[in-house]
């Protein structure tokens, strides 16, 4: 009889922790797949502001014309990414903003493209930098997203 009480409340005692392991192993599961899901999200909004500015800049000094963008929103985009980037993939983001800022200096703060539009080559030069930076920090995301990803030598779009 005491045999028997034993097995069983070893049973049901096996039963129950495995219910808490498979319940907090679940739990994290679920964390880790809502924080990627908030990355991308944050990447994506990030890169199309970037993309969106890039291209009204980039028409501005093409059409002679001025131009006008939402900066706010362009902050608010690398604040919201740097609060759930990973360590690697936010000091990207920092190199990225620095390159952005002095693109800006270059076409957007010390030029009038109303007045004294860059040239198309001039804009590319321009954009050298921030380009090299969107293609490492799209390769820090990569890696951050999957140890399986290969690293793009290029950039896409910007």
């Amino acid at each position: 009889m005491l045999d028997t009480l034993v097995t069983t409340a070893a049973g049901a005692l096996s039963a129950a922790v495995g219910v808490l392991v498979g319940g907090m192993v679940t739990r994290r599961a679920q964390d880790r797949q809502w924080l990627r899901d908030q990355q991308l999200v944050a990447y994506r909004e990030l890169f199309g502001h970037y993309a969106k500015f890039t291209m009204e800049l980039r028409r501005a000094h093409g059409d002679r014309r001025g131009w006008d963008y939402d900066w706010g929103e362009w902050s608010a985009a690398l604040m919201r990414v740097s609060l759930i980037a990973p360590a690697e993939v936010a000091r990207e983001i920092d190199d990225f903003g620095r390159a952005i800022n002095a693109f800006l200096d270059q076409v957007a703060r010390g030029r009038d493209p109303l007045n004294d539009p860059l040239s198309p080559e001039d804009f590319e030069q321009a954009r050298q930098a921030p380009a090299e930076a969107q293609v490492r920090l799209v390769n820090a995301i990569r890696r951050s997203l999957s140890n399986d990803q290969k690293v793009l030598p290029f950039g896409i779009g910007g």
